[in-house]
């Protein structure tokens, strides 16, 4: 599609002449027969008389409504649903405004025998308070991960550690079907490299969160909507796939549906090697303590490691909706993960000083761990009267979390230069992690008139975390184990948040707007079982460590969204302008907090800051969107304000190993300010049946001030990612799809990261009427996906070349049986944070 300024002078004198004419609207409301329930997605189309030509169309809302603009004339009307009766409205005399009223559309029996598959595509659509990307058929995700999939999402990048960010920021708050969930970890996304991406149906990106929403995550929300089967009688597929490295996984989803309830679940099971390698070449500096000038034990150290990762998970989900009549329905679910992993990690040190290997030595680290998860849910919903919009929802959430963490690590010398050196002692860390969360939630929504609602909630979450550490260190003299008093403890965590919410939403004419404020109460309480006494942790750490503390936050968290439409609904292009602002917050989780430290090896040790404050940001973001036939666009520029921001430092710590090697801490604390802005462009084009394609580009700039300890963390980055996605449907009807993602160099208060390329490849054919889909994939094509960093302090400069998981080839197979499609009312079935109050751009 070629786009010119003549052209565009010509389409807007053309929409402004066409606007100018006077205008009448039809509109109404599509249920299913018999049970009023509304049918979303549900298309209109009126076409002209006598030519029968299309003049406009729409779809339904997730509240079955429907409105469309239109000339006065004569036409005819239909409202079409996939496996439901056609209503036809035929010569319909259009001289005034409209309402059909509530259309009520029958189940086609003979339809229903029938298996349809539904070709599913990507698409993007703009709401008040953010953007909704379904999936579709991704072809380069498919035996892969949530991990993998959301980094094929505009505006959402995954690191190769599994770190998830919205436009470049990492404080974004994972939600499971709009609350917190045990499938997302408790706030670890590594989890979700452990779900199998064929579980999602959609992502929504919440960049300006409602007041509906926790206030958590300054960058936003990511709420992950999983699939759930909605087809009347007995249907499901299964999905296997193999691939190298080591990836054996069986996926199945099960879904029973009758008129009264809906039974459905999902299971699945993975195996998979994840090799990772890690370089890092160390230069250590004089450094002056007390006016006295310290020289390095060894002036240049080089690790390289290689880990073998060996994990088996298990997941099953099950739940029952049951529709207790009309106007009521309950849902229950339970949700199970185990997972077991074990690690193997090689890291060989080589030690130099003026040049010359002075040490060699091999670390031996073994890894165990099991992780044993389950969730309750159970949510209910009644509407009151005939409009399905007031209406009462209630949730509870029950949470549990177990992880027994087993670490056993051996250091022996290759060569040295010692006369008579002290063996290296052998370690053992033991690690038990229980967690339990409890939600309570209710909403109610009043619809106002025609085109207002009133909202109002009450979200409670609690949860509380014991982590009990304990390190054994080998006798040198006796060679038996003891355990470091110092560093052994027990951790015990709560986090409890209050929230109540209120908001209210309008539409007249093109404008719509949602005002929403939330008041939340933050209560972090934190207790530290030491076996030393205070005095003995001042000076063991060098500085006073609080072991029990309560802190209390109260904040008021007001929300605006606006939209306007540009466009209007005669002509084929839609066209709106979306302005946000919000204010939100980043609490310091429990690692953050926990002062003792915990090690990635001798050397290296990562300490929480029990003083951590939390922190505050106000953002603004100006969006736009605009659609033609086979192109859509979205733009926004946004900027953020930050203040007690996070930063992760590195300092020394004065203490060093028994071979003389100092010991570097990184520890959480809170600068003074985080000031971001940014801006991001996204492209759908589907010039051809056989040809789509989808580029978004991210470009922000952060700037960060703030001291510690004397030193100045200040720093500006200017960093930048893009992506690019192709789809073309070869001859014998073999779909190809190309990713490629980039991301730019960045830097913080001590880090500079190189930018990062990498390419997905996969190609996928359907047989035997769309029923089996052959699909193989190559993930990281050029095995390019790894981190290059140097980070430079007072006392040392260090390179590290790591790369999280290396290229990955699969082979997935996808059988499906009686996938009958009877999209219905999806708000019913639990899957989501309640009916939005949205005016939508589709």
């Amino acid at each position: 599609m070629k786009l010119n300024l003549p052209l565009l002078v010509i389409f807007f004198l053309c929409a402004s002449l066409t606007f100018a004419q006077k205008e009448i609207k039809v509109e109404g409301k599509v249920v299913e027969e018999g049970t009023n329930i509304p049918l979303e997605y549900a298309t209109i189309t009126i076409k002209s008389v006598p030519d029968n030509k299309v003049v406009t169309g729409g779809i339904t809302d997730i509240d079955g409504n429907f409105e469309l603009d239109i000339k006065p004339g004569t036409y005819n009307i239909y409202v079409e649903y996939i496996s439901y009766q056609t209503k036809e409205y035929l010569n319909k005399i259009l001289n005034s405004s409209i309402n059909l009223g509530t259309v009520s559309l029958a189940l086609d029996v003979a339809s229903l025998e029938e298996v349809t598959i539904v070709a599913e595509k990507t698409t993007v659509e703009v709401k008040l308070d953010k953007k909704v990307y379904n999936i579709g058929q991704d072809l380069t995700t498919a035996g892969g991960t949530v991990s993998d999939a959301l980094n094929n999402v505009p505006s959402v990048s995954v690191d190769i550690e599994g770190g998830i960010s919205l436009r470049g920021n990492q404080n974004v708050r994972i939600l499971i079907n709009g609350r917190p969930s045990a499938l997302a970890g408790f706030g670890d996304t590594n989890v979700l490299s452990q779900l199998p991406a064929e579980a999602i149906e959609r992502v929504e990106v919440i960049t300006s969160p409602s007041a509906r929403y926790d206030a958590e995550g300054t960058a936003g929300i990511l709420n992950i909507i999983l699939r759930q089967k909605e087809t009347l009688g007995f249907n499901g597929s299964f999905n296997f796939t193999v691939g190298n490295p080591d990836n054996i996984g069986l996926n199945s989803s099960i879904n029973y549906r009758t008129e009264k309830f809906n039974i459905f679940t999902n299971l699945s099971w993975r195996y998979f090697d994840a090799p990772r390698t890690s370089f890092t070449d160390v230069d250590y500096f004089d450094r002056e303590v007390d006016g006295n000038i310290i020289e390095p034990e060894f002036r240049r150290i080089i690790e390289d490691q290689d880990v073998e990762r060996l994990n088996r998970n298990y997941n099953a989900n099950i739940g029952m909706e049951y529709f207790i009549d009309e106007s009521s329905s309950i849902t229950g679910g339970l949700f199970y993960r185990l997972g077991s992993d074990a690690d193997l990690s090689l890291n060989s040190s080589e030690r130099f000083n003026e040049g010359i290997i002075v040490e060699e030595t091999l670390r031996r680290e073994k890894e165990t761990e099991q992780d044993n998860s389950y969730q309750i849910t159970l949510n209910y919903v009644k509407r009151f009267g005939d409009d399905s919009d007031h209406k009462l929802t209630a949730d509870f959430q029950y949470a549990n979390d177990a992880e027994d963490g087993f670490t056993n690590l051996t250091e022996d010398y290759i060569t040295t230069n010692q006369t008579d050196p002290e063996p290296f002692q052998q370690e053992q860390e033991f690690t038990e992690e229980v967690q339990n969360e409890y939600l309570i939630q209710t909403d109610y929504v009043l619809p106002l008139g025609k085109d207002s609602r009133f909202e109002a909630g009450y979200r409670g979450t609690f949860e509380n975390e014991v982590t009990d550490y304990r390190l054994e260190q080998e006798d040198i003299s006796t060679g038996n184990l003891v355990v470091n008093d110092t560093i052994t403890n027990v951790f015990d965590y709560d986090e409890n948040v209050n929230a109540v919410y209120t908001q209210y939403g309008s539409k007249f004419g093109k404008f719509s707007f949602l005002l929403g404020l939330r008041l939340e109460h933050t209560q972090l309480k934190g207790k530290i079982d030491s076996r030393l006494t205070n005095e003995e942790l001042v000076e063991a750490f060098g500085f006073p460590i609080q072991t029990n503390f309560d802190n209390n936050y109260l904040g008021l968290f007001p929300t605006v969204n606006i939209i306007y439409n540009l466009g209007n609904n005669v002509s084929d292009a839609e066209e709106s302008i979306t302005l946000g602002y919000n204010r939100r917050i980043n609490r310091p989780r429990g690692w953050f907090i926990n002062p003792f430290p915990t090690r990635s090896s001798r050397t290296n040790v990562f300490q929480g800051n029990p003083n951590l404050q939390p922190a505050f940001a106000s953002a603004f973001d100006l969006g736009y969107l605009k659609r033609w036939d086979e192109f859509t666009l979205t733009t926004s520029v946004y900027y953020q304000y930050e203040t007690n921001s996070f930063e992760r430092v590195q300092e020394n710590t004065g203490q060093q190993t028994t071979d003389g090697i100092d010991i570097i801490r990184t520890i959480p604390i809170n600068l003074s300010t985080n000031a971001r802005t940014g801006a991001e462009l996204g492209i759908l084009y589907n010039p051809a049946k056989w040809l789509r394609l989808n580029s978004s580009f991210n470009f922000f700039q952060f700037e960060t001030e703030g001291e510690f300890n004397g030193v100045d963390y200040s720093a500006k980055n200017t960093s930048w990612f893009a992506r690019l996605s192709s789809k073309v449907i070869l001859p014998w009807k073999i779909d190809w799809q190309t990713n490629a993602n980039y991301r730019g160099a960045i830097q913080d208060a001590q880090s500079d990261t190189d930018g990062i390329l990498s390419i997905d490849l996969a190609f996928s054919k359907e047989l035997f009427d769309n029923s089996l889909t052959l699909s193989l994939n190559v993930r990281d094509l050029l095995n390019s996906r790894r981190r290059e960093s140097v980070t430079t302090t007072d006392f040392f400069r260090r390179f590290r070349d790591s790369q999280w998981r290396q290229r990955q080839i699969n082979f997935s197979i996808i059988y499906r049986f009686n996938q009958q499609i009877n999209k219905r009312e999806r708000s019913r079935n639990g899957n989501g944070n309640g009916d939005d109050f949205e005016f939508e751009d589709k």
